[in-house]
Parts: structure tokens; C-alpha cells; sequence
């Protein structure tokens, strides 16, 4: 079956930085999005990434815009989020998500196509 495991979290300090990844088993795509998404106690589910793998274009919540940095390996089969300078409100549970073969990027903006999600990982920044 198709899985999607999340890796990378910890706890760090303000300013400090991440690598998550994410590792895709079961399942190929050439053309789907795959997202990070975060969820701290209290708050929605935020879409802070996205990259649709047909053409490689990426989506940045305006929050992270220039401290994250989404990519994707395909020879590897994961998606990677590389947090640069953390912040205490970066803080929350952070899962991967995949949705099915789509024909654009487009579609990555819509939170229903994500139809595959890992289970998380915690970052905790600490001011």
C-alpha cells in the first residue's frame, strides 16, 4: 500500500534550522502534488508548501516564503522541507501529503486532491 513517512522533526532554537523529509513507498507519480502541511494545537491545518512534480513549480504560504524551501527527489522518492531560521510560531506538527495524478499545478491549491498523508513530525522551536 501506498505510504507516505515523515522524518526530521526535533527541538531547536529560534533562528535555528530543519530538514524534513518524507518518503513515498508504494506509488510513483510524475504528475501530482505533493504538499507540507502544519497543524499547531488551536489552529487549521495550514498548507505552508506545495510542488506539483509535472512541472516542479512550488506554492509558499506567505509565512514561511523565504525561510522554507520545498524539493523533491525522484530518484529517491522523497519530498524534503529544508526551515531555515525557525521561529517559536513555526511550531506545530508537520505531515507530508500526496494527492493522485493531476493534470496541473493548479489543482495543488486545493486541500480535497491531498488524498494520501504520513503521520507527522513535531518541531518545536523554543525562543
Amino acid at each position: 500500500q501506498a505510504q507516505l513517512l515523515e522524518s526530521g522533526g526535533g527541538s531547536v532554537q529560534g533562528g535555528g534550522s530543519l530538514r524534513l523529509s518524507c518518503a513515498s513507498s508504494g506509488y510513483t507519480y510524475s504528475r501530482n502534488c505533493m504538499a507540507w502541511f502544519r497543524q499547531a494545537p488551536g489552529k487549521e491545518r495550514e498548507r505552508v508548501a506545495h510542488i506539483y512534480t509535472g512541472d516542479g513549480s512550488t506554492y509558499y504560504a506567505a509565512s514561511v516564503k523565504g525561510r522554507f524551501t520545498i524539493s523533491r527527489d525522484n530518484a529517491k522518492n522523497t519530498l524534503d522541507l529544508q526551515i531555515n531560521n525557525l521561529r517559536p510560531d513555526d511550531t506545530a506538527m508537520y505531515y507530508c501529503a500526496a494527492s493522485r495524478v493531476v493534470s496541473s499545478g493548479v489543482y495543488c491549491s486545493r486541500g480535497e486532491q491531498y488524498k494520501r498523508w504520513g503521520q507527522g513530525t513535531q518541531v518545536t522551536v523554543s525562543s
